[in-house]
């Protein structure tokens, strides 16, 4: 009988997030997407790698689309999918996947059903060959070859290629559905309790002056990350370096105690310890 510890284990993926968006970069709009992807990444077990804000421009977001097709990468985007002069997302993933758009069967399905809502909610008869209801189908209009991602706010889908994953800039709609991603599609990379951090306080010391330490920790140690975050104003601990391990417990278990005995060893101030 083979044990869950022999179990073959995926190979780990790397997450990544674009941000669409003049709004964002002009300041009118507050991003609130990264956060929240991070949030849902580490409820996983999961990080997020990299992510990339981009305004309204189609030659930088197709420039920005054909990188994440060609990362082997998961990722999101969110933002632009709309129907509106300058929602070009759609357009921009198609140019740079280099495949023509077509309106998705399903997609127009679930489009129409929720304009024959709007309808009933406002006490008035769906006229589907409406002008405006005609182009609001263009929401549907994705690159040929795409899968739709459910909208459970208002039905009007995202869409997927590879592993490439879009959905519009409004949080209300884009949580549910980012989670909805992950849940159905990268389930068996989740490694919940998989990921720990461990670092201490280190006082009157300066980052170049650990630097070799923090390599040797890394050489020694492999598939463990070494972390130094400094501040100069902290309210608890004033000017002080936050210096630790991070990745696998059981890696970072080993790792630690060598850290500790290096800065000891160097003769560094420490204060309290931190587990994350």
């Amino acid at each position: 009988m083979t044990s869950q510890q022999n179990t073959p284990q995926p190979e780990p993926r790397d997450f990544g997030l674009i941000i669409v968006g003049d709004e964002i970069l002009s300041g009118k709009r507050a991003d609130k997407h990264m956060p929240k992807v991070i949030e849902l990444l580490a409820a996983r077990g999961l990080q997020l790698s990299w992510a990339e804000y981009v305004g309204d421009s189609p030659e930088r977001i197709t420039a920005t689309l054909k990188r994440a097709f060609s990362s082997g990468d998961v990722v999101f985007s969110c933002g632009g999918i709309g129907a509106t002069p300058d929602d070009h997302t759609r357009q921009c993933a198609g140019r740079a996947l280099g495949v023509e758009l077509e309106l998705h069967p399903r997609a127009e399905a679930l489009i129409r059903e929720r304009m024959q809502d709007t309808a009933r909610e406002q006490g008035t008869t769906y006229e589907p060959d409406r002008p405006d209801n005609i182009h609001r189908l263009n929401m549907g209009v994705f690159p040929k070859g795409a899968a739709i991602i459910p909208n459970p706010y208002n039905k009007i889908p995202g869409f997927t290629v590879g592993d490439v994953h879009f959905v519009p800039g409004f949080p209300v709609m884009a949580w549910p559905m980012m989670e909805w991603v992950l849940d159905t599609h990268y389930r068996s990379l989740f490694r919940e309790k998989a990921y720990v951090e461990k670092s201490v306080i280190v006082f009157g010391a300066m980052e170049a002056s650990l630097t070799p330490l923090m390599e040797d920790i890394e050489r020694r140690h492999p598939g463990v990350k070494v972390f130094s975050l400094p501040s100069v104003d902290h309210p608890q601990y004033g000017r002080h370096i936050d210096l630790g391990v991070k990745g696998d417990p059981g890696l970072v278990d080993a790792a630690y105690p060598h850290l500790l005995e290096g800065l000891n060893a160097f003769g560094a101030k420490l204060g309290p310890e931190l587990v994350r």
